[in-house]
């Protein structure tokens, strides 16, 4: 399983996962995101994104997003992630 815990920051939002994840899982899903090759999250939404980075190790990775984004926009992002299921 899965645990997501988000939290906003001065510039956006970090997401830490742990349980059952692996550091490659969220590499992936931030670079289907960068490419356009997923639609977990709507063109607005994208566009609020000003960056992306990955950190961590397998079990515990954490996300870091960058922009003006709620974090409402993003759970419902993760809720559609094929990638982030669990």
């Amino acid at each position: 399983m899965i645990e997501k815990n988000l939290t906003k920051t001065h510039n956006g939002i970090t997401i830490d996962f742990t349980g059952t994840i692996k550091k490659e899982t969220v590499f992936t899903m931030v670079q289907n995101c960068k490419n356009g090759q997923c639609d977990c999250m709507n063109d607005t939404t994208k566009a609020k994104i000003k960056d992306m980075k990955v950190h961590g190790k397998d079990g515990n990775v954490s996300l870091e997003l960058s922009g003006n984004i709620d974090t409402t926009e993003i759970l419902t992002a993760l809720e559609r992630s094929q990638l982030i299921a669990g």
